[in-house]
């Protein structure tokens, strides 16, 4: 095993998810992927091997200790970046059908190439801001999981988020230390986008030892229609 590999199936035992071989060498291929593609676009922060199997492949596997239990069929990455978590998740639960959804042409592109090269099934890019995926008719209130990872405070995301998140269905936000007073801030727009706190699940980052928080809201009841306001409210002027 290499350096990534290793690191990545330490960690990953360390959260209680077993990787196989073959998972294993497709983070290998996205890995590369990401260290050419980050030669030309500012695609994400870039470490060595360890540092990019800790900080992004294993952390976005932490979603999954919040999901124990939850039969989740679909999922819409918010933000999605360089893709995380999406496609870290897709590669450990390859039954799930995912969109990622980013703004920047660029990086979509490179998720397109990504998905690709992988052979990742039922994997859809969307080339658009969350405001305007969460007004179309075929994804609004579609998605049994909505997450996003280091894009917004919890008051702006649970707008961009809970849109695309169908009654029973959850929105999971990656945060890191203390996130109480940001869940306090969030209160108005949780509730009124259809959202109710359900936990949060508190952990260590395998390898690392760092804080994170996974903020878990459910769904549980519609989003007015109008919701999410035109693109750049919810940033401007938060709920």
């Amino acid at each position: 095993m290499g350096i990534l590999t290793e690191t990545l199936a330490r960690g990953a035992e360390e959260l209680g998810i077993e990787l196989t071989g073959e998972h294993l060498e497709k983070f290998e291929i996205y890995y590369k992927m990401m260290a050419e593609a980050n030669k030309k676009i500012n695609l994400t922060s870039f470490d060595d091997e360890r540092g990019v199997a800790v900080k992004h492949f294993i952390d976005s596997l932490t979603c999954l200790k919040a999901l124990e239990g939850e039969n989740l069929a679909s999922l819409a990455d918010v933000g999605s970046g360089a893709g995380f978590p999406g496609i870290p998740l897709k590669i450990c639960r390859p039954e799930l059908h995912v969109a990622l959804i980013e703004s920047q042409f660029k990086k979509a592109e490179f998720l397109e190439r990504v998905a690709g090269e992988l052979g990742l099934k039922d994997v859809v890019v969307i080339n658009a801001r969350a405001e305007i995926a969460g007004r179309e008719e075929r994804r609004r209130e579609y998605y049994a999981l909505a997450v996003a990872r280091a894009l917004a405070g919890l008051n702006v995301l649970a707008e961009y988020c809970l849109p695309l998140v169908r009654k029973g269905g959850y929105f999971l936000a990656m945060k890191g230390k203390n996130p109480e007073e940001e869940i306090a801030r969030a209160q108005r727009s949780i509730e009124e986008t259809g959202g109710r706190l359900e936990r949060v699940v508190r952990l260590r980052l395998p390898l690392a030892g760092d804080e994170r928080n996974l903020v878990l809201i459910k769904k549980i009841k519609n989003t007015p229609a109008r919701y999410p306001r035109r693109t750049g409210i919810p940033q401007k002027r938060p709920l």
